[in-house]
């Protein structure tokens, strides 16, 4: 998967939230919509869409999608 597709469907989790305001550098924690069910929505997203399980660790070490991103490539090189 490809970063923009990735932001595509972080996006998608996002009820409320302007498209246009997710890109790799978004610090997805400080948007107004994000909670503890956003999360796991992500933590789903990734599991459908990438075939990779994230954990409530790696979002809380993540501040930008692209970082997060980077987490679920790594994680499927293993």
């Amino acid at each position: 998967m490809e970063i923009q597709e990735f932001i595509e469907n972080f996006a998608a989790q996002f009820d409320d939230t302007d498209e246009a305001l997710f890109t790799a550098d978004t610090k997805f924690k400080e948007l107004d919509e994000w909670s503890s069910l956003t999360a796991l929505s992500i933590i789903a997203m990734v599991d459908d869409e990438c075939d990779v399980i994230i954990k409530g660790n790696d979002i809380l070490n993540s501040d930008t999608i692209q970082d997060l991103f980077n987490v679920v490539v790594k994680k499927q090189k293993k």
